[in-house]
């Protein structure tokens, strides 16, 4: 748009300020009319591409099998005694109770266990605890040495040392997964509320996958209940208190409510799906409303400080900033619309939904804000802030010390990046909470005192109906099985040949030395059939052989896993079974292991998709500018701010997953703004005459301050997240502010000082073209004489 269109544009709007802000209004309201129509999932399947290939593995082992959606819970007594009378009984009651849990399908505990044993010639299967309080001393001793004995168990429902035990509740869970979240811990919470009171000597700790959705959405909720009011009181408070102006503050209030009104009504009215991955929309948005309002309005207060009527200062905000506020926002669509190439579909919805509030906030910006600010009362005050004088000295100091700049910011880059090979890249789910959520709390017991968590689950065909009894295939899926047991990160491994050499010994007298694989394939068939049809209704083996008895599941749980530490146990087990049981050669399947690999490859994803968004950004700004120079000098400055982020985080924490890559790629579509309004000020500046050092001077006038207040602003908006103990919100809150400053960092001290070199040295070769054309004009004028 040129400078009189906009003149025109300007004119239009502040001639009919009250029917733009009535059409702002009516636009708002209709567009936030669908919020009415949000959808809230906290599903952690909604992580996951629906044609994810792990996923589609997974959900093909469950419908074989049964349902891998469980309950863990640990009983502890304080005495570290499991096997008393008091104990069993404890975990007789919640075992009763636990089958009443809603959309529960089966319970596995230490008491309901189905243990087999011979009692002449016949197969005794019964539960291993029977009326707990009945049980004699010698019951108990038999109890505990079955118990402790079997590995079916040992490192699942009972720790290896004894001192505690497990019960596990089996869910089928409907698509209205929150609902049913909700109904289940509820329940659950009821449950364990009763047994603490009827048994204050024993401790109970719940993890599973329920518990974690049910966590994450009371972890959004708390801190959208808690940290949003206080980041909203923060930034309009830092806002006021940089402008000096009620009705400033009051009119980009306004465009932030708009933007954030707009932008979520979006989502509503598009069908996306909000999730806690996506919980950041609306302070997003918050961020690029504020920025772009403080730039129109911070030229509008200096327009009324020179003397300029409301209006004319307006107009004259509007003509130096309208271009690059547009600039900004189509940049700013362009990094965000990368999150489309993330494997997540909450980020891809993160990522459409804040470019829709981008472009809304640009709307906003160059309609409703002018037109409040020509409504409202505004006054400039002839104050000479302390930023504006620091900023001044600052531009001094980088003209005057080039040399001294570059080299002290060269050499914490330096210091920063080598942080970046320290950071290591996984997730751990229970890890998202602090020691500040009881399910974290609850998960570490489990995980310290009873097993792990995570599963590797395969689904081992033998190649035929009713092969599972072959003598082969049986010591394969043994050897296999062995093989994890051998592994440090396993705790457990749960595999259909240890209940055939238990029938196996059962069937030979209980003999130890019958602890093995049967040979006969005929037999084995017979002690299987045997066993199944001794079976107590709700016990069967659905969860470990399908219906034609083709196939068997085995499940090896891992102790406090990163989704790295999975990946490497899984990469293990495909290597052993291509050497040693080619037939059973297969991927790992659970819901830990797709977490584990789709961490992996989104950020991959995000990492080629953010690398695609600088390139176009780069050749907008290209074409923009007209200037291959001005493209490529503002790649740099938009790159170092994620490296020395990364490096920071490399030496401070060391751990980076799913959040943190969606993290950068959304900072990076902001902090590429500050960037575009120091150019063109600078550009402005150089078309106005000024060399490259008073140009530098001239945009640390103009928008340095502009600068500092939005950094300063919204920095410490999203330091607020910090208090959050979610790792959503606190890795997105000090990530961004950490961006943040050093991109402002990078945009005061090494762009200021490459523009200048890149102009001196423009400057050098033109005046070196200019002498040697002179020198050859008289050589050509005696040569025509």
């Amino acid at each position: 748009m040129t400078t009189g269109a906009l003149d025109v544009y300007t004119a239009f709007i502040l001639r009919y300020r009250w029917a733009i802000i009535a059409f702002a209004a009516v636009l708002m309201v209709a567009l936030a009319a669908g919020v009415r129509s949000l959808e809230v999932d906290n599903d952690y399947r909604a992580l996951f591409n629906e044609d994810d290939p792990r996923l589609l593995a997974f959900d093909a082992l469950e419908r074989t099998y049964t349902e891998s959606n469980s309950v863990l819970i640990a009983i502890a007594p304080s005495d570290g005694e499991t096997f008393t009378r008091e104990t069993l009984g404890a975990i007789e009651e919640l075992t009763e109770a636990a089958w009443k849990t809603p959309h529960s399908i089966r319970v596995d505990s230490l008491t309901n266990y189905v243990h087999s044993r011979a009692e002449g010639d016949e197969l005794i299967v019964e539960q291993l605890v029977q009326d707990a309080g009945a049980l004699t001393d010698a019951d108990l001793a038999r109890i505990e040495e079955v118990a402790l004995g079997e590995s079916e168990i040992r490192g699942s429902l009972v720790s290896s040392d004894g001192r505690c035990a497990g019960l596990s509740i089996n869910l089928l869970v409907p698509e209205n997964s929150d609902a049913a979240a909700l109904e289940i811990t509820d329940y659950l919470d009821s449950v364990l509320d009763r047994a603490r009171s009827d048994h204050p000597n024993i401790t109970y700790h719940m993890t599973g996958y329920v518990i974690v959705n049910r966590a994450m959405a009371d972890a959004v909720k708390r801190d959208l209940d808690t940290l949003f009011p206080i980041i909203l009181l923060v930034t309009v408070g830092l806002t006021w208190f940089f402008l000096r102006s009620v009705s400033s503050t009051i009119a980009t209030v306004a465009v932030v409510v708009f933007s954030m009104g707009s932008a979520m009504g979006f989502v509503g009215w598009s069908g996306m799906v909000l999730t806690p991955a996506s919980s950041g929309i609306p302070i997003i948005v918050m961020v690029i409303a504020i920025a772009d309002s403080i730039h129109l309005v911070r030229n509008t207060l200096s327009g009324l400080r020179r003397g300029l009527d409301k209006n004319a200062a307006i107009a004259e905000s509007m003509n130096i900033n309208a271009w690059p506020v547009f600039l900004t926002s189509l940049t700013t669509s362009v990094g965000f619309l990368s999150l489309n190439a993330s494997d997540a579909p909450p980020f891809q919805v993160l990522g459409n939904a804040v470019a829709f509030g981008v472009a809304c906030a640009l709307v906003y910006s160059l309609t409703l804000l002018p037109a409040l600010l020509s409504v409202l009362p505004l006054r400039g005050r002839r104050v000479q802030s302390l930023s504006s004088s620091l900023l001044n000295r600052l531009a001094d100091f980088v003209v005057e010390r080039q040399k001294t700049v570059l080299a002290g910011f060269s050499l914490v880059a330096i210091v920063l990046v080598a942080g970046i090979p320290r950071i290591e890249f996984g997730d751990n789910l229970t890890r998202f909470f602090d020691e500040s959520y009881e399910v974290r709390r609850d998960s570490d017991f489990i995980v310290e005192n009873l097993t792990g968590l995570d599963k590797l689950e395969y689904s081992l065909e033998s190649g035929r109906e009713g092969g599972i009894t072959e003598p082969e295939y049986l010591r394969k899926v043994e050897a296999f099985a062995s093989w994890f047991r051998q592994q440090p990160e396993v705790s457990h491994v749960q595999a259909f040949t240890d209940i055939m050499k238990r029938l196996n010994r059962n069937l030979h007298g209980d003999d130890p030395d019958f602890y093995r694989l049967p040979n006969d394939p005929e037999l084995a068939a017979q002690y299987l059939l045997l066993y199944e049809l001794s079976l107590p209704f709700g016990r069967d083996l659905n969860d470990r052989i399908n219906i034609g008895k083709s196939a068997t599941r085995m499940a090896a749980t891992v102790r406090d896993a990163t989704s790295r530490d999975l990946r490497e146990v899984e990469i293990r087990a495909q290597e052993w079974l291509r050497a040693n049981a080619p037939s059973l050669l297969q991927e790992a399947s659970g819901l830990s292991t797709i977490v584990a690999y789709m961490t992996q490859r989104n950020i991959k994803s995000m990492l080629l998709g953010t690398i695609i968004a600088m390139g176009l950004i780069s050749l907008i700004l290209i074409g923009v500018f007209r200037s291959l120079r001005i493209g490529l000098i503002s790649f740099l400055p938009n790159f170092v701010p994620a490296f020395l982020t990364l490096g920071l985080w490399g030496h401070l924490v060391g751990r980076i997953g799913i959040v943190s890559s969606v993290v950068l790629a959304v900072v990076f579509g902001i902090i590429v703004d500050d960037t575009i309004h120091f150019l063109t000020k600078y550009l402005r500046a150089r078309k106005e005459k000024l060399s490259p050092p008073e140009a530098v001077r001239s945009a640390f006038r103009t928008v340095g301050p502009a600068l500092w207040t939005t950094t300063a602003v919204l920095s410490a908006g999203f330091l607020v997240f910090v208090a959050s103990g979610f790792e959503l919100s606190w890795v997105l809150g000090l990530l961004v502010a950490i961006t943040f400053i050093f991109a402002l960092a990078t945009d005061f001290l090494l762009l200021p000082i490459l523009l200048m070199t890149l102009d001196r040295k423009r400057s050098t070769g033109e005046t070196l073209q200019r002498e040697r054309a002179l020198s050859q004009a008289p050589e050509s004028s005696s040569n025509s004489l």
